[in-house]
């Protein structure tokens, strides 16, 4: 998808930079890709070879030299968007994480001095509008001030605030502490990166109504998506298990959640979408009709069919749309995601030809309960397209009424492979999901059948591939909770990650370095207080199978 921020015309200043930047440093760097870092031993491997980066970025040069990181490190705003609170607050968080070892202790520390004692980040537009297709591009250079240049030493230069904060993520994956200096260094500078994502949509869904995770949970689930730049956090918030958020049109629905304890209110829902655009990260909520409704009728028990046939929710009342209709103006008010995500799958319809009131509403409209499953779905996207919202539906609608489907409707393959192929092809767009790769419930899938999955397989017309908008890893939470969701989703979720982000040409297939820079990057997750499982345990979030290093799993 096009970026919303095109590239402006270079100003004077820019320019210059730009040119000094070729002159000083690209030619130097442009063989030094493959030279070994010398002199020095890096807190990556002791194979300099490989890239500790992840995602990969698309393009990247690097050389030989060990630079020493300020702990005073200051920032410098510049740009339209140099007035930017998220880029402001960002920098603060990769602080603390970069510096987290370096305290006031003077034990043993060398008066050292550094060469890395700022970093400046060009914000080209003020526009800080969060949506699908942002420009998340950014440019990267980390060199030594020689005396030479007026480039400074660490300079992020991006189109969108959105694009800054992939590039802070990288930079803080350049640095690394070292014990004996007791300092943040950075190796194998200087660097230059030039990045953008694959793809648009980059998601991961959660799974609040099988088991409910409270916000701090959440939060920490978000942070952690930003360490491997996915973008969506798709928030499966009810099910027929439970439904657990405040509704103020109807404030009887939250009735339907487990507990009084175990809710969402329309405060926490805000606090996690503000949460997450902080950090780059759209929130596309879910609601799922009509087949996974029970728990609507806890607290109006109109909208079940009958009290003995509570799902799907009854299609012959006006009511059950007002319902719908009233749900999606509230939530309209809480997630400015263009996507909303409307369910649809897993339709058994016997309940409504089972039930007679609404059988006679069938015989009458002439219907049959295929008829009313597709009136229901049309119906619910009508409504949600009413309130500017572009629908998204699982891949049941299409394969069951693919040409009655909106021309906006967004599909989500799960069932299997060859969904998306069909649905580009008829010029709908699509999001990849397949559940044998990623669904991370299935935890006998390991992390290179993670890694393989590729949601272009089969689509090869260039047009064709940009309809598929991306993919997500989805966090079903019937066995999972608090207690183990993050194990579960780490690190098989940053496998997918590098392949919606980095090129095929960049990331290929998996082989025995990507396992080495994923076993690294769940180092980093843990380091930065994630419980991320071992990579290579046959089931995700087991447990070691003996002592041993972090780095050999």
């Amino acid at each position: 998808m096009s970026a919303k921020f095109p590239i402006p015309n270079p100003s004077p200043l820019l320019l210059f930079f730009t040119i000094l930047s070729i002159l000083f440093y690209l030619t130097p760097i442009i063989n030094s890709r493959t030279l070994r870092t010398v002199g020095s031993s890096s807190h990556l491997s002791d194979d300099s070879s490989i890239t500790y980066l992840w995602p990969l970025p698309s393009e990247f040069t690097y050389g030989n030299e060990t630079l020493v990181v300020d702990p005073s490190l200051s920032l410098s705003l510049f740009g339209n968007g140099g007035n930017s609170a998220i880029v402001r607050e960002a920098f603060e968080r990769y602080r603390t994480i970069i510096f987290k070892h370096v305290g006031s202790s003077k034990f043993g520390m060398r008066d050292l001095g550094y060469d890395i004692t700022k970093l400046t980040v060009i914000v080209h537009s003020d526009n800080e509008e969060l949506q699908l297709g942002v420009d998340e591009s950014y440019t990267l250079l980390v060199a030594k001030n020689n005396g030479l240049s007026v480039i400074g030493e660490v300079t992020v230069e991006a189109n969108t605030v959105y694009g800054a904060l992939r590039g802070l993520e990288t930079f803080s994956q350049l640095c690394g502490f070292d014990y004996g200096t007791k300092t943040v260094q950075i190796y194998k500078a200087p660097w230059f990166i030039k990045d953008k994502p694959r793809f648009a949509f980059r998601g991961l869904l959660l799974d609040t109504s099988r088991h409910y995770y409270p916000v701090d949970i959440i939060k920490q689930i978000i942070e952690s998506m930003s360490y491997v730049k996915l973008n969506v956090l798709h928030w499966h918030i009810i099910d027929e298990e439970s439904f657990p958020l405040e509704v103020p049109a109807y404030p009887k629905l939250w009735k339907g959640a487990y507990t009084k304890w175990e809710r969402y209110t329309v405060e926490d829902a805000y606090e996690i979408v503000n949460f997450a655009k902080m950090r780059g990260i759209n929130v596309m909520a879910e609601i799922d009709v009509p087949g996974h409704g029970e728990s609507w009728g806890v607290g109006y028990p109109d909208l079940w069919p009958s009290t003995s046939c509570k799902e799907p929710l009854d299609v012959s009342k006006n009511f059950t749309f007002e319902v719908l209709s009233g749900i999606l103006q509230d939530m309209r008010e809480i997630f400015p995601f263009e996507l909303f995500h409307l369910g649809g799958d897993e339709v058994n319809t016997d309940c409504w030809n089972n039930t007679p009131h609404v059988k006679q509403w069938l015989d009458d409209k002439n219907m049959t309960t295929k008829d009313a499953y597709e009136y229901f779905v049309l119906q619910a996207q009508e409504i949600a397209i009413s309130k500017n919202w572009t629908p998204v539906n699982w891949e049941e609608t299409f394969n069951t009424f693919p040409e009655k489907l909106n021309p906006r409707t967004v599909v989500h393959n799960w069932l299997g492979g060859g969904v998306c192929p069909k649905v580009v092809a008829q010029g709908l767009r699509c999001i990849y999901s397949n559940q044998g790769f990623w669904y991370l419930d299935h935890l006998d899938v390991q992390w290179d059948g993670v890694y393989d999955a590729d949601p272009l397989e089969g689509i090869s017309d260039s047009a064709e591939q940009d309809r598929v908008l991306g993919g997500e890893v989805c966090m079903w939470s019937e066995t999972a909770d608090p207690s183990n969701v993050q194990q579960t989703i780490w690190p098989r979720a940053a496998s997918a990650a590098e392949r919606l982000w980095s090129s095929k040409e960049t990331a290929p297939r998996s082989n025995a370095r990507v396992l080495r820079r994923l076993q690294y990057m769940r180092c980093l997750l843990t380091r930065r207080g994630v419980p991320a499982s071992p990579v290579t345990n046959f089931y995700a979030r087991s447990s070691p199978i003996g002592p041993g290093s972090c780095y050999d799993q």
